[in-house]
């Protein structure tokens, strides 16, 4: 069975810190990422890494505060989220790709270019 599954949401103030944590199972996962939805809006890209963790994406708002990283030994990628902000708040979706393994930086931020996503994990940052 292909699955992900998020961990590490919850509730900060502005200022912290917190680390998300998906788990993949069940197939070979090359590229994977980070997307959100804030109530009322669209979901948008976060973050992306590809195969072997040596290209990233991150949406202009991240930059340099957010970082992704992944554990193929463990099946795992992270979202190591710093200096956080209310306009962070929003559920945040893991997404992975079964089909392309090899893929730029730039369409790594697409949602198309995934076909398998986790059920997603709250993170809510008060002001």
């Amino acid at each position: 069975q292909v699955q992900l599954v998020e961990s590490g949401g919850g509730l900060v103030q502005a200022g912290a810190s917190l680390r998300l944590s998906c788990s993949a199972s069940g197939r070979t996962f090359y590229a994977m990422g980070w997307f959100r939805q804030a109530p009322g809006k669209e979901r948008e890209s976060v973050a992306a890494i590809n195969w072997n963790g040596r290209s990233t994406y991150y949406t202009d708002s991240v930059e340099g505060r957010f970082t992704i990283s992944r554990d193929n030994a463990k099946s795992t990628i992270y979202l190591q989220m710093n200096s956080l902000n209310p306009e962070d708040t929003a559920v945040y979706y893991c997404a992975a790709s079964t089909s392309t393994p090899f893929i730029t930086a730039q369409a790594m931020g697409q949602s198309t270019r995934y076909d398998t996503w986790g059920q997603g994990t709250q993170v809510t940052v008060s002001s």
